[in-house]
């Protein structure tokens, strides 16, 4: 016997999902599902609300894929950009590296360790010291093995700026050779005792020192070695070899070098009384494809020293030989004045050197600015054509300066004039 349902009362039992459309539910007035509102179904009698479609689950699948696609693609472009940041990191670090290095020197440099060079100063003593600059302490030292005086420079590598001065010093002096430079001897870059990192630049020893302590009375080693000891003669001399050195630097090989300091303490006197233009720390190098007055660099490392600066110098970024001429013709107004031009004391009521020497030419009254005990006439008017050449170099602006090889000429013409 078959048994069928007639009649089935499912009201109010909260029932949610898809209505049966078999049996006893395909007639819908043998069936009561009032009261349960989450129902749906296809019979049309029982007025259900239409179920989902069965695409649902592949249709929110879909979705789910694109999004996990969308993330998975940001994720990859993320990734992406932080490669290549950490490739660009990288490679600027080693280009920093590099630009820092020492470049390659000549074979015939010495080839020393920093126990070589602790050995020749007795470990850096303080008795060994010859000065300190902004950069590092120089040292004299003795290389036992070849029976030779040297000067070390040790640059204090914690000194933002030392490792940029340390390349450049290297960069200026590769290829240049000049009797009025101070003549390099080797470069050490190393590690010292401790692990850290050592560089050292090793020159000629200069018996005599610089020539700033000459010009100003505080030669430390031997009383009698005083500026009244540097006749007027010595005095010319040491202006034509360091007009010489700087006229070599901006002419005389492929690229043009800029000294970028140059002062009496960076002019180192020899046991004859030679200069030697030392000290390339803020030197540059620079291409002589372009006319040097017209080519610049970044001035950031370009600083020098108040009193010997142009003035061009704190107003735009551009550097050039004319930077160079400048300082020249303040050495040569300090050389013969014995005024440093720093000193605001003598410049008597003047701005700076420049303006108080041109200002006793115009008017006559060199006796102002030429020591007393010049009193023969004819050394006078040596000084006073020394310190025309000066004011000439030393003017405001670039290109009313003298150039560096007709300072040179002029400078030999007053020699022969009134030293011969």
């Amino acid at each position: 016997n078959e048994l069928n349902l007639i009649s089935l009362n499912l009201s109010f039992n909260r029932l949610q999902g898809e209505v049966p459309t078999q049996g006893v539910f395909q007639n819908g007035s043998a069936i009561s599902l009032e009261g349960n509102d989450n129902l749906c179904g296809r019979i049309a009698s029982l007025k259900l609300p239409p179920c989902p479609s069965t695409n649902f689950k592949k249709k929110h699948f879909s979705n789910l894929w694109k999004i996990l696609i969308s993330v998975l693609g940001a994720g990859a472009i993320c990734l992406t950009l932080s490669i290549c940041i950490c490739i660009f990191v990288y490679r600027r670090r080693i280009s920093q590296e590099a630009q820092y290095s020492v470049p390659s020197l000549p074979e015939s440099f010495l080839r020393l360790s920093f126990e070589d060079l602790a050995k020749a100063t007795d470990g850096f003593s303080e008795a060994n010291l010859l000065g300190s600059g902004r950069f590092g302490s120089v040292y004299e030292g003795i290389l036992e093995d070849k029976q030779m005086s040297v000067a070390v420079k040790v640059l204090n590598l914690e000194i933002k700026g030392a490792s940029k001065s340390f390349t450049s010093e290297c960069n200026a002096i590769r290829g240049i050779r000049h009797r009025n430079l101070l003549k390099i001897l080797s470069v050490c870059e190393s590690t010292d005792s401790q692990g850290n990192n050592f560089k050292a630049l090793v020159y000629e020893f200069m018996a005599y020192g610089s020539l700033d302590k000459w010009l100003h009375n505080d030669y430390a080693k031997n009383e009698i070695e005083s500026s009244k000891n540097l006749s007027l003669a010595q005095r010319l001399n040491i202006a034509i070899d360091v007009a010489s050195a700087v006229e070599y630097l901006h002419n005389g090989t492929d690229s043009v070098v800029v000294h970028g300091d140059l002062k009496p303490s960076n002019i180192l006197l020899d046991e004859h009384l030679t200069a030697h233009v030392g000290d390339f720390g803020l030197a540059k190098v620079i291409s002589n494809i372009c006319p040097p007055n017209e080519t610049s660099t970044n001035s950031v490392a370009i600083k020098g020293t108040i009193g010997y600066i142009p003035p061009e110098y704190g107003m735009t970024n551009d550097i050039s030989i004319q930077g160079d001429i400048y300082s020249c013709g303040i050495f040569l107004l300090e050389m013969i004045t014995n005024i440093r031009p720093t000193d605001d004391a003598a410049f008597g009521g003047h701005s700076n050197l420049h303006d108080l020497v041109s200002h006793a030419l115009q008017s006559q009254e060199t006796d102002r600015i030429i020591p007393r005990e010049h009193t023969d006439s004819k050394i006078k008017n040596c000084m006073t054509c020394i310190l025309e050449i000066g004011v000439a170099c030393s003017k405001e602006s670039p290109k009313d300066r003298m150039q560096m090889n007709d300072v040179v000429r002029k400078l030999h013409d007053i020699r022969k004039a009134y030293l011969a």
